[in-house]
């Protein structure tokens, strides 16, 4: 009597928010065999709680090793940002989670540029992974639409229920030897890599692109932000302000109206207004008004306010090297 085939052996690679529903999902059919993460946090706890081996590495050579040690059938990655060389691509099927419609967005910071963008739709696309930035054949992809409110967060969440959905079947087709559907290299477009300093927000922007940063911005990434005076302040809830007035003399960045009782902060932007809810400064989450209460206070650095710093800093320069002189 002939034995039934070994269940295959899964390896799953992930750093980031996209993580535990992979592994959820990969569970449902396979066995894990380890969960390499950066860090030890609640993901790593998920994981040795359904009896996953947690390695924690974080460069391509490291992660080669625990391949060749763990010997699995396949290497999952969902939210993996280095790349890996071809010598570790030969040890074994490899296959990649990438949260865009490609060809379109490869790259970093998809979720935030498609918002950015204003895009109408994010995409889950599982695919081969080959040499080459997210280029290999696609094993599986679907869509969500982007909702005229949705956040960084809240489009997140959905798309981490859209890849439990579609990553087991797309696995399944890559262990039987499928590399996917070619793409199209004309349609490639990519998004390059977003640092925490490309959150200010420019006020000379339109309404519409200083809520898109706003939405785009927040947990699991930094808040998008604006100085008052020299005080960062982060803009955690905004939206275009249902008030209608129209300003014909405008200061971008001006603060023109607020709601004590309410906690908004109405604030001019280049062709509008912004309604901002809630604010963060010095660590502590606030209502708007509680902080922008002022027709006099405007948003943003600004020269004078700069050159103003710098005076008052060289005064107390030529004061100290003075009493020191003295002595």
């Amino acid at each position: 009597m002939s034995s039934s085939p070994a269940e295959p052996r899964i390896v799953l690679v992930g750093f980031g928010p996209t993580t535990r529903p992979a592994l959820d999902s990969l569970l449902s059919r396979w066995q894990v065999t380890a969960l390499v993460r950066e860090e030890d946090d609640e993901v790593a706890a998920h994981a040795r709680r359904l009896g996953v081996a947690v390695e924690r590495v974080g460069s391509p050579s490291r992660v080669a090793s625990l391949v060749e040690q763990h010997a699995p059938d396949c290497v999952v990655v969902s939210s993996y940002n280095r790349i890996l060389s071809a010598d570790v691509l030969d040890l074994c099927p490899f296959v990649n989670v990438h949260y865009s419609p490609l060809p379109r967005y490869r790259g970093r910071a998809n979720v935030n540029w498609a918002i950015l963008n204003h895009e109408t739709q994010a995409a889950v696309t599982v695919h081969s992974i080959v040499p080459g930035l997210d280029s290999g054949g696609v094993l599986a992809q679907a869509c969500v639409p982007i909702g005229p409110r949705d956040t960084v967060g809240t489009l997140y969440a959905r798309l981490n229920v859209l890849q439990g959905d579609i990553l087991p079947d797309a696995v399944a087709r890559r262990l039987g030897g499928d590399l996917g559907d070619p793409q199209d290299e004309s349609e490639a477009t990519y998004g390059c890599t977003r640092l925490p300093a490309d959150g200010e927000i420019d006020w000379t922007a339109t309404t519409a692109d200083v809520d898109a940063l706003v939405r785009a911005l927040g947990p699991p990434y930094p808040d998008a932000f604006t100085y008052l005076g020299l005080e960062q302040v982060g803009v955690l809830e905004a939206q275009p302000s249902p008030g209608g007035k129209v300003f014909a003399g405008r200061v971008a960045g001006r603060v023109v109206e607020w709601s004590r009782s309410e906690g908004w902060s109405d604030v001019l932007t280049g062709d509008g207004v912004l309604r901002i809810q809630r604010v963060r400064v010095a660590g502590e989450t606030r209502p708007a008004a509680a902080v922008l209460n002022s027709s006099r206070l405007s948003l943003g650095l600004r020269s004078s306010e700069l050159i103003a710093e710098i005076a008052e800093l060289r005064t107390r320069i030529a004061t100290l090297t003075a009493e020191r002189t003295q002595l």
